[in-house]
Parts: C-alpha cells; sequence; structure tokens
C-alpha cells in the first residue's frame, strides 16, 4: 500500500515563500511522472506543475518564473517552491504521484492536501 504524505504549507504574506514536499510512503517498484495540483473554494482542481521520470517539467501560466518543481527519485519525493507568493494562490494544494507498485500494477494516487494562504 502507498500513502503519500504532503508537508510545508501555511500562512504567508504576499511576496513571501513557501516550500512543498511530499513523499511516498509504501512498495513501490518505479515513479512516473510527479505533480502539485490546487484546488481554491469553489474551483475546480487545476495542474500547478509536473516532472516526468526524465526531468521535464510544465507549468501552469500562472506560476511560470515563480514555481519550481523538482523531485528526488532516492528519497521517492517531490518538492514545489514557491517564491513571490500571490493572494490568488491559496488553495489547497495536493500532489500527484503516477508509479507502479510492481512491473505490472499501476498506481495513480493523491496526497491529502496542504493548505497555502497567502495574504495580502
Amino acid at each position: 500500500q502507498v500513502q503519500l504524505v504532503e508537508s510545508g504549507g501555511g500562512l504567508v504574506q504576499a511576496g513571501g515563500s513557501l516550500r512543498l514536499s511530499c513523499v511516498a510512503a509504501g512498495s513501490i517498484f518505479s515513479i512516473d511522472a510527479m505533480g502539485w495540483y490546487r484546488q481554491a473554494p469553489g474551483k475546480q482542481r487545476e495542474v500547478v506543475a509536473t516532472i516526468t521520470s526524465g526531468g521535464s517539467t510544465n507549468y501552469a501560466d500562472s506560476v511560470r518564473g515563480r514555481f519550481t518543481i523538482s523531485r528526488d527519485n532516492a528519497k521517492k519525493s517531490v518538492y514545489l517552491q514557491m517564491n513571490s507568493l500571490k493572494p490568488e494562490d491559496t488553495a489547497l494544494y495536493y500532489c500527484n504521484v503516477k508509479a507502479r507498485t510492481t512491473w505490472y500494477a499501476p498506481y495513480d494516487g493523491w496526497g491529502q492536501g496542504t493548505q497555502v494562504t497567502v495574504s495580502s
């Protein structure tokens, strides 16, 4: 069984920074893509940033140049460095991991969410 544990959210003033972390605990054979998504109240969940197993990254236009996604395969972890935060970045942030628990068994899981609140 795989569990995704997130940390690093909190309350910060506009212009500040936060670093989110997500670690995959449990039996994993290999990890493919990893990513961060967010959901603000009354809105649909949206992609923030993704990173492939080869390290290729993609960002939402709203965060490009301010956020940086990275991963540490040895630690089965993905990170999101968020700089120059804006009030509109306020949301519940979720990590997503696409992996295999065995060579034939795919896994697509979500963390429990970590709240990021940016005050103006």
